[in-house]
């Protein structure tokens, strides 16, 4: 019969080989995300494989996939796991037609890296973290070992038992559509137990009603916004704001479970704070401008936001904590958050007077989820990755000898203040303006020294003063313009900032591994 000769042909058995793996694998992330919606989501496979590759990856190469990739560079290894999943899957459905239990053994080699990976993390939850990826390759290779039966006929080398009973291609489409229909099922249960578990967390937020602070950020003072357009805005949107850290999931954290805890050297009262007590406190209201380490020079990852929160020195001074120059016996403050992330601040910054805080809020509203609700922790002038721990949970003293948090383990700089740089936000690089006057503007920053002066340079020609916006407050960027008369042809446009201390921004290029990039932002345009 030709529809025997052509299901028994070899071209037809390895699609079908390759399908039976593919459905396997189906079954075996379904699986694995409906036991994590029972366990918790962020111990389903995808997610501690993904982190393991993040917590591997050497810094070099996390910056380049910041640079290439951006925000997006989650979706990206996440894509990459699925598609080597798929091609491991690929080739395990051909090996299992005939030896379908080395197949199988296949699969559940896959689900035990999972469990090993899901254990090793940070934030691991204990044992039960284990069972999702456990449970995900008992079923997916259960899966194949049926499927590779079906689609090996009559007649086949016998291997390890592939021969089947002469199934049919009907037998075999009918065996795969229950697979994928009941995985599909699965996985949608596993969404929804995943979706309800972040409901309670999300339901806390909409609940959640920021007091008004004790001490208010002063308004903004109007000609602090340049009417320049393409400059970008004094305050970003929450819906702008950078983002970046190496959560493959967003942790939702419900607002009324949330405890921080803070102990360590030199702590004489250790305590434990509820987010109820840390808003029954005097909160205060700051403009301050968050800058990633990651930033390359005239890069995006720079925001300013009006933040909400509890002064972290109080809290600490509460706890008996001293600052080194007080005879403190910790130099370093650890902040641990619910993924399991460690950035360590110095104390000494921590405590200098300055609006370090717990942020409880962010534009007027509590703080999103993507950038650490329900509280994160906030230093001017220092860059993000040993300061902005979001989700924070814990604070403990220790010193920069006794431990290496997360990212300098990772060959990062243990101390990494802000640079002073200055960004050209228009024209864009390449742009074709005009002849005549063209406006150059865009942002200047150097949190906690602020901005004194930008100058502009056209083809290596002198420095010509920009005009600054109105002086904001001193941990937020700057604005700055210039009017250029242009003449034809290209152009090579350089900015410079000093800052209040009197340092010019330097020359010297360098990139952002180990303690932040230097160098001067310079677009080429072409003049009409």
């Amino acid at each position: 019969m030709p529809g025997v000769n052509s299901f028994r042909s070899t071209p037809s058995r390895t699609a079908r080989g390759a399908v039976a793996g593919l459905l396997a694998a189906f079954a075996a992330l379904a699986v694995a995300e409906l036991a994590a919606g029972l366990v918790r989501p962020a111990s389903g496979p995808v997610t501690v494989v993904g982190g393991a590759v993040v917590d591997g990856t050497p810094a070099a190469v996390k910056d380049f996939a910041i640079r290439a990739f951006g925000e997006d560079d989650k979706t990206v290894l996440r894509l990459g796991i699925l598609l080597a999943l798929g091609g491991f899957a690929v080739v395990l459905g051909i090996l299992s037609l005939r030896y379908r239990r080395a197949g199988a053994a296949g699969v559940v080699l896959f689900g035990l890296v999972g469990a090993v990976a899901a254990l090793s993390r940070p934030d691991s939850g204990g044992a039960a973290d284990a069972l999702p990826s456990l449970a995900g390759a008992l079923v997916g290779a259960a899966v194949l070992f049926v499927l590779a039966g079906r689609a090996a006929p009559a007649g086949c080398p016998p291997g390890d038992g592939a021969a089947g009973g002469g199934w049919s291609r009907r037998g075999f489409l009918a065996a795969a559509a229950v697979s994928a229909a009941a995985a599909t099922a699965a996985g949608a249960a596993g969404r929804s137990l995943a979706g309800r578990r972040g409901r309670g967390a999300v339901a806390s937020r909409d609940a959640l009603v920021l007091p008004a602070p004790a001490s208010p950020a002063p308004p903004v003072p109007a000609a602090a916004q340049l009417k320049v357009p393409g400059i970008s805005p004094f305050t970003t949107a929450g819906r702008d704001f950078y983002r970046v850290d190496t959560a493959l999931a967003v942790p939702m954290v419900d607002a009324g479970t949330w405890r921080l805890g803070i102990r360590g050297e030199g702590v004489t009262r250790p305590r434990d704070y509820t987010l109820a007590q840390l808003l029954a406190r005097p909160l205060i209201e700051r403009d301050i401008t968050l800058t990633c380490v990651s930033n390359e020079v005239g890069g995006p990852y720079v925001g300013t936001a009006r933040w909400l929160g509890v002064p972290l020195s109080a809290l600490l001074a509460e706890c008996g904590v001293r600052p080194p120059s007080r005879g403190g016996p910790a130099d370093q403050l650890v902040a641990r958050s619910v993924d399991g992330m460690t950035l360590g601040s110095p104390v000494e910054d921590v405590m200098d007077g300055r609006d370090a805080m717990l942020a409880v809020g962010m534009n007027g509203e509590p703080l999103p989820f993507d950038h650490g609700f329900p509280v994160r922790m906030l230093v001017p002038g220092l860059y993000g990755y040993v300061s902005a721990c979001k989700w924070i949970t814990g604070l403990e003293l220790t010193t920069f000898d006794g431990y290496d948090p997360y990212w300098v383990t990772r060959k990062w700089a243990r101390r990494a203040p802000v640079k002073t740089q200055a960004r050209i936000d228009t024209p864009k690089p390449f742009a074709r303006p005009a002849s005549g006057t063209v406006m150059i503007a865009g942002v200047a920053w150097a949190q906690h020294r602020g901005i004194t002066r930008v100058e502009v340079s056209v083809d290596d020609g002198p420095w010509r003063d920009a005009d600054l916006a109105a002086r904001g407050p001193v941990d937020a960027w700057r604005q700055w313009s210039y009017r250029w008369q242009a003449a034809p042809g290209g152009h090579t446009i350089t900015v410079r900032a000093t800052d209040g201390t009197g340092a010019v921004q330097t020359e010297r290029r360098a990139r952002t591994v180990p303690d932040g990039a230097s160098g001067r932002h310079s677009v080429f345009v072409t003049v009409r």
